[in-house]
């Protein structure tokens, strides 16, 4: 049976992972990213580095609760992202989201990561058959039951 430190050391670079899989679909597949789609990544970014942190600062517990909080609120966003482009009307013009994000110093000191320039309605081309807030939300979920699980289980 895998130690929680290996469960988390994976769950952080599975979350790592999905930041470069959005960073594929911006910058070869030219799907730009909208303000939900960046706090998405700001929250998978935080699964991980407090997984990573968990695994080698030995809070596991601690770690793993701050990693599941990120996966919480990532679900939380994916899920509002899921209603937008469920109701259509729901926004239009300039979000004024895009102008705080692009703001943040992340934003501004690595724009090809952390800048929105997508809009939060507008349906992008499916991955495999599923949106990418749907893929979202489903790593958000899985993610949440490994980190709640490291959080059950007993210290080893």
């Amino acid at each position: 049976m895998p130690t929680s430190r290996n469960i988390l050391l994976v769950t952080a670079v599975v979350s790592f992972a999905l930041v470069g899989a959005a960073l594929y679909l911006q910058h070869v597949k030219d799907m730009l990213p909208c303000p939900l789609c960046i706090i998405q990544r700001y929250l998978f970014l935080g699964v991980g580095i407090c997984s990573l942190i968990g695994a080698f600062a030995g809070k596991i517990k601690l770690w793993s609760g701050l990693a599941l909080l990120s996966a919480l609120g990532g679900l939380g966003v994916a899920g509002k992202h899921l209603y937008v482009i469920a109701h259509p009307g729901f926004s239009c013009g300039i979000d004024p989201m895009t102008t705080v994000l692009n703001k943040i110093p992340t934003a501004t000191l690595l724009p090809s990561v952390f800048q929105a320039d997508g809009l939060c309605e507008a349906v992008q081309d499916t991955v495999l058959g599923l949106s990418v807030p749907q893929w979202s939300a489903l790593w958000f979920v899985l993610l949440a039951l490994v980190l709640l699980s490291v959080l059950l289980r007993r210290a080893r």
